[in-house]
């Protein structure tokens, strides 16, 4: 069976195996969610299982977001929705609740997807690590951004030129990331080591795909 879940960050910590070992790890809110939808290769031309996260009422929506469960006929809505392609999308049903408790196990290899945290304007050595000029005194270039690129030929800057710019808020995924336990009464994933975003960011977890 796929697996997939969303749930937001909570924050990190530390566990200690009994011989002592320590662990850092990730604590997730994973679920509850819902499923919202399912797509077919008859109706929709692939296979997938939309999840809701986030209940609410439907008056507290806007008109495009609640046409979508109207149009389900559903009584609530979700917040967030996202789709996880599924090749055995037969095996959930529309309304069916998805917990983590019920859909992951100690030991499970998941893919976690967020944005990570914005960091506004940044310069090029902040923003690539790029290697700042000479330190003494006489200088005169410091942090600057360098040449600009060939002179008359091509006479242009080239792509892909290390340059200032908006840094963070990108979508991240971290890979292969493991389980190390699993709080079904709580609804809690304890995963080994930094995934994307700050505190409240919302992740998207899923059974991983090099595993």
């Amino acid at each position: 069976m796929k697996k997939f879940i969303i749930g937001t960050k909570i924050g990190m910590t530390q566990i200690f195996a009994a011989d002592g070992t320590c662990t850092p790890v990730t604590v997730v809110q994973a679920g509850p969610c819902a499923v919202v939808q399912k797509k077919t290769a008859e109706t929709d031309g692939y296979g997938a299982v939309r999840l809701g996260f986030g209940e609410t009422e439907l008056k507290k929506l806007n008109k495009p977001e609640r046409g979508v469960f109207e149009k389900l006929n559903m009584k609530k809505g979700y917040r967030h929705i996202r789709e996880f392609r599924a090749d055995n999308f037969d095996e959930f049903e529309v309304g069916q609740e998805i917990t983590a408790g019920t859909m992951f196990s100690d030991g499970d290899s998941v893919d976690v997807r967020g944005t990570s945290k914005g960091k506004g304007y940044a310069g090029r050595i902040k923003r690539y690590g790029n290697k700042i000029g000479p330190m003494t005194h006489g200088s005169k270039y410091h942090r600057g951004l360098g040449s600009m690129g060939p002179n008359t030929d091509p006479g242009r800057v080239m792509p892909g030129k290390h340059m200032p710019g908006h840094m963070g808020s990108d979508t991240v995924t971290v890979q292969n990331l493991t389980i190390v336990k699993v709080d079904g009464e709580r609804g809690l994933l304890l995963i080994k080591g930094a995934v994307p975003g700050p505190k409240g960011a919302l992740l998207e977890i899923a059974e991983s795909v090099k595993a």
